[in-house]
């Protein structure tokens, strides 16, 4: 039983120490080639009707699921009948690839030193690497926002859904969450030619982030107290706020946060040049500034090592 903590608890140390590294093929980009292979070749084979878009999204899912649980699962299978240790160590290595805390604090302060050089366009280029937005036209406190948002909201996505996966059942577990929400990322939006080969993959990350979201910004809130952190307005503006978003999930994080840090997230966007009229979430108790980045990925690591315990509690309890 304590040996299958080993994997979780690998990972998270190698995440924090190594990151994703550039050099070696990350299994999350075998995923991305999935999906558009088979967006390709179903959109060849299916109907250009809105039903058949869907249909076409539907299968794609059905694969692109499976076969990212079930590959990973036979790995381990394979290494485990040569010898356990050999299967923990391919676990570890999986589940080092599937979280992206190192990743996700590295590429937002990488905003954060452009603001504080005065470098404008450079921060604009680097948030762009993290955001949907179009980022060309941003000011600072935008760019600032936009990286404060990217932040919190994958501390959900990037990190507690991943975890929580991983505790219920292993690295095969924790793929098939990355490629639902790689899937989202690549196809769920609503504008041409997504609209309807993206609907089901779209609703299938609303589904499978509905627990994680949530337990995130009640972690986070957690995190934000251990701080010192304005726990009371970050609990105001959570109940208050977090359904101000399309979708059901994104505005649970960014309220914890917004609450917590005292400022004011979200507002209009542009994305591929149309723009989306979107809700304020927070109050401006203080204007956004730059510093606000690294606060926030404080609260970041802080989050993910509470729920490295919470998952590593969970996994004793199902493998009891």
């Amino acid at each position: 039983m304590n040996l299958s903590l080993l994997p979780l608890l690998i990972g998270f140390c190698l995440d924090l120490l190594i990151g994703d590294p550039h050099t070696i093929p990350h299994p999350v980009i075998w995923i991305g080639r999935l999906i558009s292979f088979l967006e390709r070749n179903l959109r060849r084979i299916f109907p250009k009707t809105a039903g058949g878009e869907t249909l076409a999204g539907g299968i794609l899912w059905v694969i692109t699921a499976a076969l990212s649980a079930a590959v990973p699962w036979m790995i381990l299978q394979i290494c485990g009948r040569i010898h356990p240790v050999l299967r923990i160590a391919a676990e570890s290595i999986m589940c080092w690839q599937i979280p992206a805390i190192r990743s996700l604090r590295d590429e937002s302060m990488k905003v954060y030193d452009k603001l504080q050089q005065g470098d404008l366009p450079g921060a604009r280029k680097a948030v762009s690497m993290i955001v949907g937005r179009d980022t060309d036209a941003l000011d600072a406190p935008a760019v600032t926002r936009a990286a404060v948002e990217t932040i919190a909201e994958n501390t959900a996505d990037g990190i507690i859904a991943p975890f929580l996966f991983m505790a219920l059942g292993g690295a095969p577990a924790g793929f098939f969450y990355k490629a639902v929400n790689t899937m989202d990322s690549m196809l769920g939006y609503i504008d041409p030619p997504f609209t309807h080969i993206g609907k089901i993959p779209a609703k299938a990350d609303d589904i499978a982030n509905f627990i994680p979201a949530r337990l995130t910004a009640l972690l986070m809130l957690f995190t934000g107290w251990l701080q010192g952190l304005d726990i009371r307005n970050g609990w105001k503006i959570f109940i208050r706020d977090r359904y101000k978003h399309a979708s059901p999930n994104s505005a649970q994080t960014e309220a914890a946060a917004a609450g917590l840090l005292g400022i004011r997230l979200a507002g209009d966007a542009w994305y591929h040049g149309l723009l989306h009229k979107k809700q304020y979430i927070g109050d401006p108790l203080r204007e956004i500034e730059y510093d606000d980045i690294p606060r926030c990925c404080r609260l970041m690591y802080g989050t993910s090592a509470v729920m490295l315990a919470l998952s590593c509690a969970l996994r004793i309890l199902i493998l009891r």
